[in-house]
């Protein structure tokens, strides 16, 4: 999960034959508290956005009982919802984090070493963005 601006909130790792689907309330979960703004920490997003991977009305009632909006191209729709540009910015983060060599082809056996190194690739991944750009807040 990633926010507005492409720096990563939060990452789950999981097998390859799980459907994005399952990790969406999870991922959602995941995300730690932002600090910005006087005032409590954010702790959950007012919007999700996501394609069609993520579509089920369930999902959606769960974001809408927890008051988070969502964006969610519908399956078996003609395309043009308009979400691609919006989508780019995640696509940016999973081709910045392929650019650690150990990521782009998993080797390890063991998930906890995997995790921890797509852990340290986000936070290379954030300071890069937030030192880059003068800061973040």
């Amino acid at each position: 999960m990633v926010d507005a601006n492409g720096i990563p909130l939060a990452i789950k790792l999981t097998g390859a034959n799980r459907h994005d689907v399952t990790q969406l309330l999870p991922l959602v979960d995941a995300i730690p508290p932002i600090r910005g703004k006087p005032g409590a920490p954010l702790r959950k997003p007012k919007l999700v956005m996501a394609d069609r991977a993520y579509h089920s009305d369930p999902h959606r009632m769960k974001l809408s009982a927890r008051a988070i909006a969502t964006e969610i191209a519908r399956r078996n729709t003609p395309h043009g919802s308009g979400l691609g540009i919006f989508r780019w910015y995640v696509e940016q983060t999973l081709a910045l984090m392929h650019q650690f060599k150990r990521l782009r082809t998993r080797d390890d056996r063991d998930d906890e070493i995997h995790e921890a190194f797509m852990t340290i690739a986000c936070a290379i991944m954030c300071w890069r963005r937030l030192h880059s750009s003068g800061g973040y807040f």
